[in-house]
């Protein structure tokens, strides 16, 4: 079973919206996928139309030993199965403070259903929920559209998931930064790419999600934009990440000598000193 976490410790990179696509376009693929909706704000089941569950139903079962998962109910969305968030994850976060509280999501998915991917869609920000995300998964994909904050956010996920490996799950990979939002008109977007690629070169997927008005819709309940007009620009940029995505991980991951910025290339991008570029976009930027 393949588990699979979407996290950036900064909102707005497009994490919920990568969540749910890739999980659309991975089960297109044929691959039985559940997502599981970590997020006390519960962005991704609102985007997918979702009504507030019981709590018996919900991703908080997942810090409940009484719950087997495998009994959990679920909805089913566009072509995966959905653990969704309840309004309670705020509340029970409190009461999640032992050492061993981050280890709940690992032990319920020994008794998880018969999943080819279970894909968890984490909070912006370093919470317990995301801390069992981490120690649960094998793998983790960091949406981060090109500009400051947003970087800074994947600079800032980057050094979590190295205290993960080093600390919690030395199974845990090095993670896949996927470029969204991606407008190749935007000088300043180039810039940014370039800079992530400067340091992060081997982690950084040649896919990358273009800006699209399809993914920014509303598509009805469980719906994604695969369900409206699966041949539009956003679908298949997913389509392609989810498959660049899937080589990588059959291959085993990647296990890079990346250790991040040095302390004086993250003061220049804290300050913003990144240098802008006028190139114009090139024939492959232009089509994808």
């Amino acid at each position: 079973m393949i588990v699979l976490s979407i996290c950036n410790h900064k909102g707005g990179t497009g994490k919920t919206t990568t969540a749910a696509h890739l999980a659309a376009a991975l089960g297109l693929s044929g691959l039985r996928t559940l997502v599981v909706d970590l997020d006390p704000q519960g962005f991704l089941t609102r985007l997918l139309d979702v009504d507030e569950p019981d709590v018996t139903a919900s991703s908080l079962t997942l810090f409940d030993p009484s719950f087997n998962l495998a009994d959990v109910p679920v909805v089913r969305a566009s072509g995966f199965d959905l653990l969704p968030s309840s309004s309670k994850m705020t509340h029970a976060m409190r009461q999640l403070g032992k050492p061993t509280d981050v280890l709940y999501a690992k032990e319920a998915l020994k008794n998880a259903p018969e999943y080819d991917v279970v894909l968890f869609d984490t909070a912006a920000a370093v919470t317990v929920f995301s801390l069992n995300a981490l120690v649960a998964s094998r793998f983790v994909v960091i949406p981060v559209t090109p500009e400051h904050q947003p970087v800074l956010g994947a600079e800032q996920t980057f050094q979590t998931i190295r205290t993960v490996q080093q600390k919690l799950n030395p199974q845990l990979t090095d993670p896949m930064f996927l470029f969204t939002q991606v407008d190749a008109r935007k000088g300043t977007h180039n810039a940014y790419r370039a800079l992530v690629k400067e340091h992060y070169g081997p982690c950084v997927l040649k896919s990358m999600i273009r800006t699209s008005t399809e993914l920014s819709r509303q598509h009805g309940v469980g719906k994604t934009a695969f369900d409206g007009a699966p041949t539009a620009r956003g679908p298949r940029n997913y389509a392609n990440a989810a498959d660049e995505i899937l080589r990588i991980i059959r291959s085993g991951g990647l296990h890079t000598d990346v250790r991040g910025r040095s302390a004086e290339q993250h003061a220049r991008l804290k300050s913003g000193d990144v240098p802008t570029t006028t190139d114009s976009p090139t024939y492959a930027d232009s089509i994808l």
